[in-house]
């Protein structure tokens, strides 16, 4: 039956509006009866799905608005005013019908990455190629994707090259260009060139099923304020009708307890807050920034104190090898590819430079030529090479294995940390056999970006890094950060933030999502730098910034306060319409209909509100800033 309804509802508006003007035109002519029959058949017509509704809600034990029409509807046809009777149910239909439309536009940025998702694939079979359903695309598949198509799944590249338009994914428009071992997401389109990709993750598994995963989530996760609403909606209703019965008790008036019966539904106030975090949670998944609920928005928008990380979200996470000293004597590309080797265990951006080095010397570093190797959190790697054992990490990991520093090679490590670099000791079976400087580039919208957060009323921003002091002072120092705090540990990390939450600060800790997970977990608001959107990223942090701008983070921050500026707008809009219309209603300004009508204008005009919401950008924030900085 409700499916019928809901199928059915625009026919019964249209049948019940017909009915009205028909009953209007003999009102005129003088026709009185025929008139009150086509009201009553009007009243018919479209009480059906509010009826529906009700008694859903009853048999949930709720008490919904639908309730309150269906008491006022029945009681008003009980006194004999059809024509109140048919006007209300039909403007309570109108208006679902208009809220319906309406409400799509704010789940519009939901629909278009939907939209957006690829429905086959043409993989490579039996030596030739044919066209499956995304579904059926398996893990280890050979996928062509030609100009103009849509990446199905994650893979690598293992043949061709492509300009990729990645906007879907990150949020970022500009073209990419990938080729021989790349990574590409489902969801990327191919502006021009040719792949062919090995698929890595399918299905729900990959990158952009995830995205829209969240995205949805995250729409239908209630803040606390949605939660306090609907929880006020269930206690106000019973409260208006035993308060209705009052007003009649009282006055002995009918119509003037039905009149006050409809017109104190809460319409406005259960919507205003929902439709709020729906238009804004839509809008910043279209500029790449997924946040994961409407308490996620509420917390957001209340930050008073960001803390960094350095590598990977401050500087631009893609550092390179700058100096390389060996003290024993080896071959330099010898010695790089003995320490790649051992750095193929490790996660981190440092480890990961040094692989890359050793791949663009085109020494081949292979991780089955090493055993024993671990990451130590922090701190470094180590592992074995034949009867040799390795240790590279910082200073904390060489004291931590009693490895002696000369005083040469100390002050060889300082000059490089003054410099700017992050200094990395190699020891080989208890002898530091070499550094390894690394240096990686501030982002160019960093400072803008933390420009914009104080112009947003931001206090406090601090740097906490577990690189070493110099290169943590030099990027604090440019960027004009209120601190810095370097050389720690990841729970060094977190107690710093446990320090800042006991102050009674809101903290909000941006990371890249890998290995200040527990830090990102722990503060108010964790904000990950996805970078195409790792999976512990996604799990971790409460904001994911897809892309790799750091511009995106202060989108967000503008978006949840905007957001959260609207919700507190459409509930002052829905209680204060209430006020009036009862104020009018018992001073005898607001009849039946017309308060019915103005009850659904307010409930418009929160949705119009929040509509708002879906096309808000930034314009001053990040230009003005960087403005500034060019200037």
């Amino acid at each position: 039956m409700n499916k019928w309804f809901n199928r059915h509802l625009n026919i019964l508006m249209y049948a019940s509006g017909i009915l009205i003007v028909i009953g209007l035109i003999f009102r005129f002519s003088g026709y009185t009866e025929v008139m009150n029959v086509t009201f009553i058949l009007a009243t018919f017509a479209a009480i059906g799905p509010v009826v529906q509704k009700a008694w859903m809600a009853l048999s949930m034990k709720s008490f919904s608005i639908e309730l309150l029409i269906t008491i006022a509807v029945i009681g008003a046809l009980f006194i004999q005013e059809y024509t109140e009777a048919a006007i209300v149910t039909f403007l309570f239909l109108f208006g679902a019908y208009l809220e319906k439309r309406t409400l799509r536009k704010t789940r519009s940025s939901i629909q278009s990455l939907v939209d957006m998702a690829p429905s086959a694939a043409s993989v490579v079979r039996g030596g030739g190629e044919i066209e499956v359903d995304i579904d059926d695309v398996e893990e280890g598949d050979r996928v062509i994707v030609r100009p103009g198509g849509k990446v199905p799944v994650d893979g690598v590249i293992v043949k061709g090259q492509a300009n990729i338009n990645e906007a879907a994914i990150t949020g970022e428009s500009n073209l990419k260009f990938k080729t021989y071992e790349a990574e590409v997401f489902s969801g990327s389109v191919l502006d021009s060139g040719y792949i062919e990709l090995s698929a890595t993750k399918v299905g729900e598994d990959t990158t952009f099923a995830k995205i829209i995963e969240l995205v949805e989530d995250a729409q239908e996760k209630k803040s606390g304020t949605e939660k306090f609403l609907n929880k006020f909606a269930n206690y106000y209703t019973p409260f208006i009708v035993v308060l209705a019965v009052i007003v009649y008790l009282l006055t002995r008036n009918l119509h003037l307890a039905i009149t006050f019966l409809v017109i104190a539904c809460p319409g406005a106030l259960v919507i205003g807050a929902p439709v709020a975090y729906v238009a804004g949670i839509g809008n910043g998944a279209r500029k790449g920034v997924l946040i994961k609920g409407g308490e996620i928005v509420d917390n957001f928008a209340k930050i008073d104190t960001v803390i960094f990380d350095k590598t990977g979200t401050l500087t631009e996470g893609r550092p390179s090898v700058t100096n390389i000293q060996i003290f024993d004597g080896t071959d330099e590309d010898e010695f790089m590819k003995n320490v790649a080797e051992i750095e193929i265990v490790s996660e981190h951006h440092i480890g990961q430079t040094i692989v890359t080095e050793a791949k663009n010397r085109n020494l081949d570093p292979a991780k089955e030529n090493v055993h024993d190797a671990e990451a130590i959190k922090g701190k470094g790697v180590s592992g074995a090479l034949g009867n040799d054992r390795y240790l590279i990490g910082n200073k904390k990991l060489m004291d931590d294995n009693d490895i002696m520093i000369s005083r040469d090679v100390r002050e060889r490590y300082v000059r490089e940390q003054k410099e700017g670099n992050t200094a990395i000791f190699v020891a080989k079976n208890g002898r530091i056999t070499g550094i390894v400087s690394i240096m990686d580039k501030i982002r160019n919208d960093a400072a803008a970006t933390i420009q914009a957060f104080r112009d947003k009323g931001v206090k406090n921003l601090v740097m906490l890094t577990g690189d070493n002091r110099y290169a943590a002072e030099r990027v604090s120092g440019i960027l004009g950060l209120d601190g810095f705090h370097a050389e720690l540990m990841p729970e060094d990390k977190m107690k710093y933030i446990e320090e800042e939450k006991a102050a009674g600060r809101r903290v909000m800790m941006v990371g890249d999502g890998i290995n200040d997970a527990p830090a990102l977990a722990f503060a108010d608001v964790g904000i990950a730098m996805g970078h195409g959107g790792t999976d512990i990223a996604m799990e971790t942090a409460d904001v994911v910034l897809m892309g790799s701008r750091m511009e995106q983070l202060a989108h967000g921050f503008n978006i949840s306060k905007a957001t959260y500026r609207v919700m507190l707008q459409n509930t002052a809009i829905a209680l204060l319409t209430v006020v009036l219309l009862l104020a009018g209603v018992l001073y005898g300004y607001i009849h039946l209909a017309s308060g019915m009508l103005i009850h659904e204008v307010s409930v418009l005009l929160v949705i119009v509100n929040a509509i708002r919401l879906i096309r808000l950008k930034d314009r001053r924030t990040i230009a003005a800033a960087l403005r500034e900085r060019v200037s």
